[in-house]
């Protein structure tokens, strides 16, 4: 037989009386988690990646380690940009680890997995990776916010551009998925605008490492133009193979609708000068940004991309509008995202639209000939510049329920 003493009773009787109490204070005091879901080794590893993590850590650091009188870490883990992985997780974190804000998303299937689990919880998702227009778009959310460019962005520039210059038949090598679709979509809208013709195109699947039965599908189009509308070590494979079989040489061009630095310098700056790309920041293009690319490299060993920055301005504008809303509460912190104009070392003034897109100043720039000494991340040269929000879409073009049709 068990006895309790009378103190042990009235303690055991008190307990849930306090409990409420001590579980406030322990909230009070407790971390708020920011976590990043992102490609952590897989093909994207170099878009986003740990260098996202470092990207979100700087903007912590800069706004000081608190919110709201308690401390903030940086999570990351791996979505290997599968759908059911990055969803399960976003949903974990959120029930089991209390995670406030999601971050990054790597592909875009993936992204659009997290924006429907973020919705449903009523969290805020900050995309930086993901790129489709249909996270602005049909399947915008309240919490959704795009960070990076989007492929709408992306493809004006060059799509356009290239077109006009006499580029006027292309042929598309595309991911095989909801990213490499929509980057292809809206690029042969700029096409046909400016007068151009897609004379056909090629999938591969996400982490393709041979692409030859669509390089020669390419080159038996007889496309003056070859857009390649993928990214990452799938890009590098294609430019490489594209080299062997001589598609340059023999009078085509190729166009790279998703380039970054990594990509340049892990394929040569002699097999990539004179390629055009289009991009929101580059690390070498101010004292500001080269400045803030230093504290970044400091960690990495090499400068930011578009990406890593979007994590930096992304966390850092959430953390400004928590503490201006004097809360964590998704809405509110929602509607003062959308109020406060983005500033940072990658924004200028920057007006979030309606359908959560941020958008940025737009560059064209061009790959240099490679020179002694030189060093081999200062390799592009500014060509052209579409200045906010000039370069995206309308916030009504692709449907966002969010906003009032035109």
């Amino acid at each position: 037989m068990i006895t309790l003493t009378r103190r042990a009773a009235i303690g055991a009787l008190a307990a849930p009386l306090f409990t409420p109490g001590i579980l406030r204070a322990q909230t009070a005091s407790a971390p708020i988690k920011i976590g990043l879901l992102s490609d952590v080794a897989g093909p994207y590893r170099d878009v986003g990646g740990p260098g996202s993590k470092v990207g979100a850590e700087l903007a912590v650091a800069e706004f000081g380690g608190t919110l709201l009188g308690r401390p903030v870490t940086v999570m990351q883990t791996d979505d290997q940009n599968k759908a059911d992985l990055a969803s399960a997780q976003a949903r974990q974190w959120i029930d089991d680890e209390g995670v406030t804000v999601l971050v990054d998303g790597a592909g875009s299937s993936a992204g659009l997995a997290i924006q429907q689990v973020a919705r449903e919880k009523k969290r805020i998702f900050l995309m930086t990776t993901p790129l489709s227009t249909a996270l602005v778009g049909k399947q915008c959310s309240p919490y959704g916010f795009q960070f990076a460019c989007n492929t709408y962005a992306l493809a004006k520039g060059i799509g356009t551009a290239l077109t006009k210059a006499g580029g006027d038949t292309w042929f598309f090598i595309t991911a095989d998925y909801e990213f490499g679709h929509s980057l292809q979509a809206n690029t042969e809208e700029f096409i046909l605008r400016a007068g151009g013709k897609v004379l056909g195109g090629a999938r591969a699947p996400l982490g393709t490492s041979d692409f030859s039965q669509q390089l020669l599908q390419a080159q038996a189009s007889g496309a003056k133009i070859i857009g390649l509308a993928n990214a990452g070590t799938d890009l590098q494979n294609c430019i490489k193979q594209a080299a062997e079989f001589g598609i340059v040489q023999r009078g085509q061009r190729l166009a790279t609708l998703l380039m970054i630095l990594p990509d340049i310098v892990a394929l040569g700056q002699a097999t990539c000068q004179g390629l055009v790309l289009t991009n929101s920041f580059y690390w070498a293009q101010s004292a500001e940004t080269r400045a803030w690319s230093a504290k970044y490299a400091a960690r990495m060993g090499k400068p930011p991309d578009e990406y890593n920055a979007a994590a930096y301005a992304a966390v850092l504008h959430w953390l400004k509008a928590a503490r201006d809303a004097g809360t964590l509460d998704a809405d509110a912190v929602a509607d003062r995202m959308r109020a406060l104009p983005v500033n940072d070392v990658y924004n200028r003034d920057v007006r979030i639209q309606a359908n959560g897109s941020v958008p940025h100043t737009m560059y064209s720039w061009q790959v240099k000939p490679p020179r002694p000494g030189q060093d081999k991340w200062d390799a592009l040269s500014l060509i052209g510049t579409l200045p906010s929000p000039e370069a995206y879409p309308p916030p009504a073009q692709f449907g966002c329920p969010l906003v009032a049709p035109a």
